[in-house]
């Protein structure tokens, strides 16, 4: 298992884009996202910080459940 990169909140949102994530609405500095898949339904916060936290990162993988492996290749 690789290492985290470390990323800011709109290049996060453009990888969970293209895992099939869309944009439901934005607060400030913060953007929902949702998927819906077979009856699952997957949603998420992101800040649009310049770096995301680590652990705000690893939360925002669980809720999605994507592993770090599969977001790195997204980005």
């Amino acid at each position: 298992m690789r290492k985290l990169p470390t990323i800011s909140g709109k290049k996060l949102i453009a990888a969970l884009k293209r895992d099939g994530f869309i944009e439901v609405r934005q607060k400030g500095s913060h953007v929902s996202l949702q998927k819906i898949t077979s009856g699952r339904t997957y949603k998420t916060v992101v800040p649009l910080h310049r770096e995301l936290a680590k652990g705000t990162l690893l939360d925002i993988l669980q809720q999605t459940e994507l592993e770090k492996d599969d977001l790195i290749e997204l980005l």
